[in-house]
């Protein structure tokens, strides 16, 4: 059975299912999909089948109404990415965070701009959320102009050690994040 979490005006996000392998590894194998996250190497579709799908599966039942969601086009029914609406480690559930990962054949259509502003709504309204942040490199510019879009603000830039830097890894990274207040002020101007 198919656990619609929400809905748009051409988005479905639904729960992941066990069926849902061959869409993932087919968007973690996009060396462009993947270029700012692993600087674009190929996917292992054990590693996606054994440790990321049943990672995503078990967020459901740890924190109800969060989680990772498979992005359905309403109009086609194609899986376009995903969307995650999480508490990390070390955070509170009322500070969750966004993240998205879309296929290229949904770039620049609007579509996370389109499902984050419903997350952030929903995290809102509905799971009492209080703040909302993103993360990503600073040198990836479209998912900063979608976290700007959606009224998020630059919190900071912050370095990381990785093990194995892709480019633009000495740009450092970049959190974005929007209060209840401010979501309120800019729903209601």
């Amino acid at each position: 059975m198919m656990r619609v979490f929400l809905e748009t005006e051409r988005l479905v996000l639904r729960q992941f299912t066990g069926a849902d392998v061959d869409d993932l590894f087919a968007l973690y194998d996009d060396p462009e999909v993947m270029r700012f996250l692993n600087g674009g190497e190929p996917a292992d579709r054990a590693e996606i089948e054994n440790q990321d799908l049943p990672a995503f599966l078990g967020y459901y039942e740890r924190f109800p109404g969060y989680g990772f969601w498979a992005a359905i086009e309403k109009a086609s029914g194609d899986f376009l990415g995903w969307f995650h609406f999480r508490p990390l480690r070390g955070h509170h559930t009322d500070d969750p965070e966004l993240g998205y990962r879309l296929n290229r054949s949904a770039w620049g259509k609007g579509y996370a701009t389109e499902g984050s502003l419903a997350l952030l709504e929903k995290g809102f309204t509905e799971l009492g959320a209080r703040r909302i942040w993103a993360a990503t490199m600073a040198v990836n510019l479209g998912s900063r102009r979608v976290m700007e879009k959606i009224g998020m603000r630059h919190v900071r830039t912050f370095h990381e050690h990785f093990d194995h830097p892709i480019p633009g890894t000495e740009e450092g990274e970049v959190e974005y994040a929007i209060t209840l207040d401010e979501w309120r002020s800019r729903a209601n101007p």
